[in-house]
């Protein structure tokens, strides 16, 4: 089971209402006449979608599963926590999908630069101390 963030929670129920087939064997996705997508049907479909929201061009469907990996380790999700997430029984097939980006590298520094900070000021203060014992 995966547990999904609140907000996919609504989206999600927003399209199953909308949008998918009633009935627990119904279509996810439904294609122009009622019939399951068609890989060309969903091309010009993904397409809007993509330029609705803003994404590239290139940005591939396949693409928001590299995101959803990105996305989950950034939160804090562990490697076998985005495995979980995405069905995956290997380390090496989860690593592919896990990208880090210059926004989280900044991340990365930051948090760094806090824990070594934390480090000399706890240093800092306990120097005085010694000093004054020798």
């Amino acid at each position: 089971m995966v547990v999904l963030p609140a907000f996919l929670r609504r989206e999600l129920r927003w399209h199953l209402d909308w949008y998918a087939e009633k009935g627990p064997d119904g279509l996810l996705f439904v294609g122009e006449k009622g019939a399951p997508f068609r890989r060309t049907t969903f091309g010009r479909t993904w397409r809007r979608a993509r330029a609705a929201v803003g994404l590239p061009d290139g940005f591939r469907f396949y693409d928001l599963r590299h995101t959803g990996h990105t996305l989950s380790t950034r939160s804090g999700a562990t490697l076998k926590d985005t495995m979980v997430r995405a069905g995956q029984s290997s380390e090496k097939a989860a690593l592919i999908y896990r990208h880090s980006d210059e926004e989280r590298q900044r991340e990365v520094a930051v948090g760094l630069d806090d824990l070594v900070r934390a480090e000399r000021a706890k240093h800092h203060r306990e120097q005085p101390e010694e000093r004054a014992e020798s």
